[in-house]
């Protein structure tokens, strides 16, 4: 490898960052946003930079999250509602971002938290009527949400569409809500069969199609379920498609008329850019800290003696879970993932160790003392959970705590730190086989799957993270792995990863009362 090379993948990590910085601000720039509390709930109001709207009075959009999200992550709907000239407000619920109350009642009953949520979600709805001042209002929902906003719009007079995306709602019926658009991402599999459903209650016999409306939206029985291409459970909310359909679907139903077709921001790739930035320019970074360690420290197992360490714990650990209390912690299922990386972790110490003795020994690394282990630690630390937290933060979701979720973070990183630094531990170091670490994770996904398998019914929430938890296996992989391979000892890339992983599980899942 050329001397130049790091510095061309620095550079061009700069650019990439900068442009997408620049494009994702000039979105931002089409609104104004306006932070507040309504009661306890936080809360953020999108009205159009120039200060018009479509309609004088015009009517709110009233948005809502789904399952551990947060009106962050729904903010592609209202930049591009008020962009259109809508009003649109976004809100925190109850035990979720940075709401400061936990959640009440069992999170599977309807008559626990669902109830509070459509109370919740009233009040914010008779906030945004008052700064609109129009007698008729339109609410968005996604995943959990969309049966929030099914329930609550069926009971309410003043709702005249329901934009339900990702939705799955026993609720609705042939006539209730009025004008509802059900969009669905077309990776989304059953939820595309239960979009046609809906939709085909109020067109049987006749079974619906994608794409196509029905009923009329002057009497509210407008139909439609629309299927976003390309699109998952994530992606649909920045799509175009999904966010066209939902502008164009309460234009329909509000009799505005435009000079042009609805335009809205393509901001997903420049996302992935900002975050893609984020991570090459750790690369040249890394090359910049300090030797800790040399020979490199870890367990150097080869393939042979490595194969126990990827798959028992996998195997074992959900097994030896399933009968263990787990329920210590008043967050949904951050309490077991806390047990689930420390037992993890353990078992992967215990066999890499096991495996380490039975091999000729290397020469002993000679390490650096504490305090440079101390300052490179922290810089990684800084640069992994804090820099490419920001990035999420900006653009994808809340990221920081409030500070009820300290002490949740204290226990969760308990848990991940003893993991992350048996996992590193056992698959680095001289002589340590090639692709150790992506079969050693490969093992923890899969360990995750088995635990759901084996305790659906209390451990269903957990599918909604195990495709993140791989994917920041992947980001935060590559930190390490250049960490390691400039300063030679495991340490800085386990303690920023577990950082990390804590900090986004503690602020990610949905605080419990109790």
């Amino acid at each position: 490898m050329t001397r130049w090379f790091p510095t061309a993948i620095g550079v061009s990590a700069v650019v990439a960052i900068i442009v997408a910085a620049v494009q994702l601000f000039a979105v931002r720039q089409m609104v104004v946003t306006e932070n507040v509390s309504v009661g306890s709930t936080p809360a953020t109001v999108y009205r159009p930079a120039d200060g018009r709207f479509v309609d004088d009075p015009v009517p709110a959009v009233v948005i809502a999250h789904g399952f551990a999200g947060s009106r962050t992550l729904m903010s592609p709907f209202a930049v591009e509602l008020a962009r259109n000239g809508y009003l649109a407000v976004t809100f925190d619920f109850v035990g979720h971002g940075e709401h400061p109350l936990p959640m009440t009642g069992d999170v599977n009953s309807v008559d626990g938290p669902t109830q509070a949520m459509v109370v919740q979600l009233r009040e914010l709805s008779d906030f945004a009527s008052r700064l609109t001042g129009a007698d008729e209002l339109a609410v968005l929902g996604h995943s959990m949400a969309s049966n929030i906003v099914v329930r609550f719009a069926s009971e309410a007079p003043d709702v005249s569409a329901t934009v339900a995306v990702s939705m799955f709602s026993p609720a609705v019926t042939a006539t209730a809500p009025r004008n509802l658009l059900v969009i669905v991402g077309d990776w989304e599999g059953m939820l595309k069969d239960e979009a046609l459903r809906a939709v085909g209650l109020a067109t049987a016999p006749d079974a619906a199609e994608p794409g196509e409306t029905y009923g009329a939206f002057e009497d509210g029985t407008a139909r439609r379920a629309y299927f976003a291409g390309q699109s998952e459970h994530i992606a649909v909310l920045f799509d175009t498609e999904s966010l066209t359909e939902a502008v164009e679907w309460l234009d329909q139903t509000f009799g505005v008329v435009r000079d042009g077709p609805v335009v809205v921001s393509s901001r997903l790739p420049w996302i992935g850019l900002l975050i893609l930035g984020v991570v090459a320019l750790a690369y040249p970074l890394a090359r910049a800290l300090p030797v800790l360690a040399s020979p490199r420290i870890g367990a150097g197992l080869g393939w042979r003696r490595r194969w126990p360490v990827v798959v028992v714990p996998a195997v074992l650990v959900p097994v030896l879970l399933r009968f263990l209390p787990t329920d210590f912690l008043p967050i949904v299922v951050g309490d077991y993932l806390a047990v689930h990386f420390l037992a993890y972790g353990v078992v992967t110490y215990a066999i890499a160790l096991w495996a380490y003795r039975r091999q000729p020994r290397e020469r002993r690394s000679a390490a650096a003392g504490m305090l440079p282990l101390l300052l490179v630690t922290l810089a990684v630390t800084a640069y992994a959970a804090g820099v490419f937290g920001y990035a999420i933060e900006a653009t994808i979701t809340i990221y920081h705590p409030v500070p009820a979720r300290f002490p949740l973070f204290a226990v969760m990183l308990a848990g991940t730190l003893i993991y992350f630094l048996a996992s590193e531990w056992a698959t680095r170091g001289e002589g340590a086989g090639r692709g150790a670490a992506a079969a050693e994770k490969a093992g923890f996904v899969v360990s995750l799957a088995i635990a759901v398998a084996l305790d659906f019914e209390r451990l269903f929430f957990l599918i909604i993270i195990v495709p993140v938890i791989a994917l920041f296996f992947v980001i935060y992989g590559l930190f390490s792995r250049w960490s390691f391979r400039r300063t030679g000892h495991p340490v800085p890339g386990a303690v920023a990863t577990a950082v990390a992983f804590a900090w986004g599980i503690t602020v990610t899942f949905p605080m419990l009362a109790g």
